[in-house]
């Protein structure tokens, strides 16, 4: 089941827990009106049997404010998670890691994560370490791909092998790519609403407890101390409807997802004992005092489908557990049963000397070890610095002077990470860059730069002298980097570099983003690399990135005008000289209900990058099982082997409307 599909079940999927929730409202609002009821029978000491008088509007008023508390109570929880993944990691008790980390552990997790993005053509998500916990879990969490987080325990980096640790991760991009986070974020709000009343129930039970009699020795009936006790204590029985409820909901969403995701890790990484043996340590370490997954944290229940594994295991398991029993998922990933290993904490695998710097992929042992940076990156920029010193892999400031235009450079050791087998080399000082805001904004600027016409190169350079000084040296320093890179490799330096500019503020996003787009007018005109890159950041730093886009088109037809657009524009992206209407042929053999597509192309018109934007945005809005489609047809248009062009704007693309870069144009860059 791929990506598309899965967003599918999960639209579908959302449905049912909405059937499911509603019934939970339904139960919860009847119970509560019986529990209050008979609370005011016994009060006023009335017999059983009989007819009852109510005060006027007794149900109604109790109704009403049930469903305040839960929609409230839901809409609260949702406000709350409004920046999706961040919040998420933050309420589990998550510490960023920091890009530019020294610490050899979070080093080895970081380049983990990042190679796995570059695998699989998503832009690389911000990692949390839950410094308090000392067992083995993750989780994934965000409502789309653009923004998602991972987060990994303590005992996670410091109990697992590379190996392990790279399966653990492999699971949770494939929650990611399958488009799980969205759901799970969801269920985190609705479930908050209906276990409502449980908690307030257990406020009463606080209040009562704390208060003294209000009742004089000679009334009759029951205390209103008493009664708060009484009717808390019945609230919150009440209230373990909507706990049912809620780990049933859980238990439905997360165990067959939890298979998939497995299954996935060891897809990814080609290796079996990868998520198998953090399983079987999990197991292991299970075997004392504390299971191997217990999550400590007050919140870990509400999150408890978000986990790698159960994070309260002993926990009303079996029909309500929210993860398979860890014995069937490991049968699942060996073909047989297997034991549990032992989770003791482990020596760092790699000293600093050793520790590699750059991008390398599945399978680490296989590539060449790199040498590593005679220093680590620093990430101590002022605002006041003018001129970087690049000396090997450190950023070094060098004091601010007057009427000085070009950067002073020393020396530059030219140092470089290699992408063997391929045998790319990417220098160190771009990756070292890309781990650093201040840095990576260069990064950002030095790829929009253009020396192929000196008039509008100097216009630009003038553009940064007047409009970010402090970064004109550093940016013109890395833009002779990226000389001696190869084309394909830029996005995926731009993905490398998302979570150091998703660390900004949204005003240094704004103000980033307007950068860009005047370098990009600097020249009156916007090429297809400026295109590109604006696109992607567009659909990344922008104030709505981090909302999901509702679906509003059903069918590809619903938007004709915009895929002829884009059918154009690949076409146009293509090296090899073809006639269109030879790939027209191709295209209508391959997907005859199609031959719309590639009818009535203007293909030698110019578009206009506004134009593009606005079809992108519409385009974002198609239902996810059209998607594919989409991005099919887009493919037959470029045609093996896809030029670095088409590869550049077909993933752009990709990320203008939250969709996964094709396995194809992935494996080329």
């Amino acid at each position: 089941m791929n990506f598309f599909e899965q967003q599918d079940q999960a639209h579908r999927q959302t449905k049912k827990l909405m059937f499911l929730f509603v019934l939970a409202v339904i139960c919860i609002t009847v119970a509560v009106n019986l529990v209050l009821a008979l609370a005011w029978i016994w009060s006023t000491g009335e017999p059983l049997r009989g007819h009852h008088h109510f005060p006027h509007g007794f149900f109604l008023v109790n109704t009403g404010l049930t469903l305040l508390f839960i929609v409230g109570g839901t809409l609260v929880e949702t406000f709350r998670l409004r920046d999706g993944g961040d919040a998420v990691a933050q309420m589990a008790g998550g510490r960023l890691v920091a890009s530019a980390t020294s610490d050899l552990q979070e080093r080895r997790l970081l380049n983990i994560v990042e190679e796995m993005a570059l695998a699989s053509g998503v832009a690389c998500p911000r990692v949390y370490v839950l410094d308090q916990e000392d067992t083995i879990n993750a989780f994934a969490a965000g409502y789309h791909q653009n923004e998602a987080v991972v987060a990994v325990t303590r005992g996670t980096i410091t109990r697992l092998t590379r190996d392990e640790l790279q399966g653990v991760i492999g699971h949770e991009f494939s929650h990611i790519l399958n488009g799980d986070m969205r759901l799970n974020i969801k269920l985190i709000g609705v479930l908050f609403g209906i276990q409502m009343i449980a908690g307030f129930g257990e406020l009463l039970m606080e209040i009562g407890a704390r208060s003294g009699s209000s009742r004089g020795r000679d009334d009759k009936g029951a205390s209103a101390q008493f009664m708060l006790i009484v009717i808390g204590a019945l609230l919150y029985a009440v209230g373990y409807i909507g706990i049912f409820f809620g780990r049933l909901i859980k238990s439905a969403v997360s165990r067959q997802r939890e298979f998939l995701a497995d299954a996935s890790a060891v897809q990814f990484t080609r290796n079996a004992d990868g998520i198998g043996g953090a399983l079987r340590k999990i197991g292991g370490l299970g075997r004392g005092k504390d299971s191997g997954s217990r999550i400590a944290n007050a919140h870990a229940e509400q999150f408890s489908h978000l986990f790698l594994a159960a994070a309260r295991p002993k926990f009303l398991s079996g029909l309500f557990a929210t993860h398979p029993p860890l014995e069937e998922r490991l049968r699942r990933i060996y073909g047989r049963s297997v034991g549990m290993l032992d989770a003791e904490e482990l020596a760092s695998e790699a000293s600093p000397a050793e520790l590699p710097q750059g991008f390398f992929g599945f399978g680490a042992r296989q590539f060449q070890a790199v040498q590593s940076a005679t220093a680590n990156t620093t990430s101590q920029f002022a605002e006041s610095a003018e001129h970087v010193l690049l000396r090997g892999s450190t950023l070094e400031l060098l004091p601010k002077s007057d009427n000085t235009v070009q950067p002073k450079v020393d020396a530059i050791e030219p140092q470089a990470t290699s992408l063997a087998p391929q045998g790319i080399q990417i220098p160190v000082e771009l990756l070292g860059a890309a781990r650093d805001p201040f840095a990576a904004s260069a990064l950002v600027v030095a790829l929009l730069l253009d020396d192929s016409d000196g008039s509008s190169f100097q216009i630009q350079k003038n553009l940064l002298l007047s409009s970010a000084a402090n970064q004109c040296s550093l940016s013109l320093l890395l833009f002779d980097l990226l000389k001696t890179v190869p084309r394909n490799m830029r996005l995926p330096l731009l993905d490398r570099a998302m979570p150091a500019l998703k660390s900004m503020s949204d005003a240094q996003r704004m103000s980033l983003l307007g950068l860009v787009s005047r370098l990009i007018a600097a020249d009156k005109k916007v090429s297809h690399g400026e295109f590109v890159l604006q696109t992607v950041l567009d659909r990344r730093l922008s104030p709505g990135a981090e909302r999901s886009v509702p679906v509003k088109f059903a069918r590809l037809e619903d938007c004709q005008h915009e895929v002829r657009l884009l059918v154009g524009l690949v076409y146009r992206s293509r090296s090899k000289e073809l006639p269109f209407a030879t790939l027209a042929d191709k295209v209508k053999a391959s997907l005859p209900a199609l031959s719309w597509v590639v009818e009535a192309q203007q293909l030698d018109a110019e578009t206009d990058f506004f134009v593009v934007r606005a079809a992108l945005q519409r385009l974002n809005q198609l239902a996810p099982l059209v998607k594919p489609i989409l991005i099919r047809v887009l493919l037959l248009i470029a045609e093996e082997p896809i030029s670095p062009a088409s590869s550049e704007l077909l993933q752009a693309i990709c990320a203008a409307i939250d969709a996964p870069v094709p396995s194809l144009i992935a494996q080329q860059s």
